[in-house]
This record gives C-alpha cells, sequence and structure tokens, in this order.
C-alpha cells in the first residue's frame, strides 16, 4: 500500500521534471547560455560609467528568449532528421513527447517577449533579434541538406548576438559593433569545423551536405579552413586596440590565443583524427570566453 501511495505521489513530480528537461532541450539551453553569454560580454565591453544590471538582466533574459524560439524553430524543421542522428534522436520532438503545436507556441510566445525586452534598449537591439531568429530556422537549417554552405550562413546569425550585445548599449553601429561581430563570426569556423568531423558520420545518415566531403568521406581541409580563419581572428582582435577602446594587454593576448587556434586547426589538417578534432573543438570551447573577458577587463 505505501508503495503505491509513493508511486502515485513520485509520478506528478516526474512528469513535471520530464517536462522540464523536454523545454531545456527544446530551446537548447546550455548552448543558448553561450548565446546570452556573448551578448553580456559585448554589452560589458561596450558599455562605460556605471555598471546597469537591470539592463543586463534584460538583455540576458531577452536574448534567451530569441535564442530559444529560434532552436524550438529549429527542431520543428528537423524533428524528422533528428530521429536518424544518435545525438538528436532523444530530442522531445523527435521522440514525441512533445507535439509540434506546443513547440511552434512555445517559439512563438518566447520570440514576442525576447524581441519586446530587446526593443526596450532601441530598435537596433530588436532588429537584429529578429534577423537572427529568421536567418537561423529559416535560412541555415534548411541550407544544412544542400550544401557546406551552411556553416557560413550560420555564422551570421550566429555573431548576431554580439552586435545586439554592443548595440544595446550603444544604440548604433560602430567598428566595436563591427569588430565583436567578425570576432565570433569568424571563430565558429573552425569550431563547426572540429564539431562537423566529428559528427560526420550521423550528419550523414541524416542527410545533411553541411560537412564538406571527398570521395565520400570528409574531406581533409576542414582543418586547413578552420586555421586560415582562426588567423582571421589576428587583425579582428586587434581592431579594439587600434580604436583606443582596449589596451595593449588585450592586443598582445588575443594574438597569441589565435595563434593556437590556429594551429590546432592546422594540427587537425596534418593529423586528420578524432583526436585532433577534440582539440580543436575544446580549443574553441575556450578562445571565446578568454577573449571577451580579456576584452572587458582591459578596456581602456
Amino acid at each position: 500500500m505505501y508503495q503505491k501511495i509513493k508511486t502515485a505521489t513520485a509520478s506528478p513530480i516526474a512528469m513535471v521534471s520530464q517536462k522540464v528537461r523536454d523545454f531545456g532541450m527544446l530551446v537548447k539551453f546550455k548552448l543558448n547560455l553561450t548565446v546570452v553569454f556573448s551578448a553580456v560580454m559585448a554589452y560589458l565591453i561596450a558599455a562605460t560609467g556605471e555598471t546597469n544590471w537591470l539592463a543586463i538582466g534584460i538583455l540576458a533574459l531577452g536574448g534567451f528568449c530569441v535564442a530559444g524560439a529560434a532552436n524550438a524553430l529549429n527542431q520543428v524543421l528537423e524533428r524528422d532528421f533528428d530521429k536518424l542522428m544518435k545525438r538528436t534522436a532523444d530530442r522531445p520532438l523527435a521522440t514525441g513527447r512533445m507535439t509540434v503545436a506546443d513547440a511552434v507556441l512555445t517559439a512563438g510566445l518566447m520570440s514576442i517577449i525576447g524581441l519586446m525586452l530587446l526593443a526596450l534598449f532601441n530598435p537596433w537591439a530588436s532588429f537584429f533579434g529578429v534577423m537572427a531568429l529568421l536567418s537561423y530556422a529559416f535560412l541555415y537549417t534548411p541550407m544544412k541538406r544542400i550544401s557546406p554552405a551552411a556553416i557560413a550562413i550560420g555564422a551570421f546569425p550566429g555573431a548576431l548576438p554580439m552586435l545586439i550585445g554592443c548595440v544595446a548599449f550603444q544604440g548604433e553601429l560602430t567598428s566595436l559593433a563591427f569588430a565583436l561581430f567578425a570576432l565570433q563570426f569568424f571563430w565558429q569556423f573552425p569550431h563547426f569545423g572540429a564539431i562537423s568531423w566529428l559528427g560526420f558520420e550521423d550528419y550523414q545518415k541524416a542527410g545533411f551536405r553541411f560537412v564538406a566531403t571527398k570521395n565520400g568521406d570528409r574531406d581533409k581541409s576542414i582543418g586547413l579552413q578552420g586555421a586560415l580563419y582562426a588567423l582571421c581572428l589576428i587583425p579582428v582582435g586587434l581592431i579594439p586596440f587600434f580604436t583606443g577602446i582596449t589596451g595593449i594587454v588585450s592586443a598582445v593576448s588575443l594574438t597569441l590565443i589565435a595563434i593556437a587556434y590556429a594551429w590546432f586547426g592546422w594540427n587537425l589538417y596534418r593529423q586528420n583524427d578524432r583526436k585532433a578534432a577534440m582539440q580543436l573543438m575544446f580549443s574553441s570551447f575556450f578562445y571565446l570566453p578568454l577573449a571577451l573577458v580579456v576584452l572587458w577587463l582591459d578596456k581602456v
């Protein structure tokens, strides 16, 4: 009898817990936090005077909602393909734990809330929020099944959080806004190159063609392209220094970590194995937060 009561009591809790987990998977919670981090750090780098924590909170929530809506729409459009890949087979839409109607409703509500919050700053912030949402869900998502050019297309909405964070404070497009946008834009190529190398078989099963191939296998140039794009981060990282926003410490630091990032790309090109791809992926996890923190701490 006690066991029956215990099971009956635990059941609703388990159901709620599953709903929460499904929501987190739908909006890609962990990935979403990196989007929020980028936007907030861009705001802090651009900000002058006393820190406005309320504004930062609004920006974080607005950015989270817009990115969450884009991720939800992405999964709505790819639900049938997600079933075919090991890493995405347990997503709520792929398994049927969540209906398409619920996912679209969630995306709609989050997009409205997110864009309204961004509009509290200025029209530019809201405009770039709309651009990020639409280009990610309706341009990048279908392009993944057509061409490796999807990575370049996806890098655009992927870098917009930096632009949003910067214009949220400055209210206009500046050299700093473009520099931070370019920083995240170029950073994505080695990052997604490593991910595409590691997930190649899964992507092939689902019919995604955004991984460069040669003779039916991974194109060895993935690592070389990653190295070249990483080197582009050197001049981009120097823009804040030459425009008088940051000092020599960040200029030197960003140059060194960009060289290290490029080396891991070059190593993937030479070795062309899983270990090198893992090293490049993990180096990408360190590069962006390190670069942004250094820029913030070295503001003149």
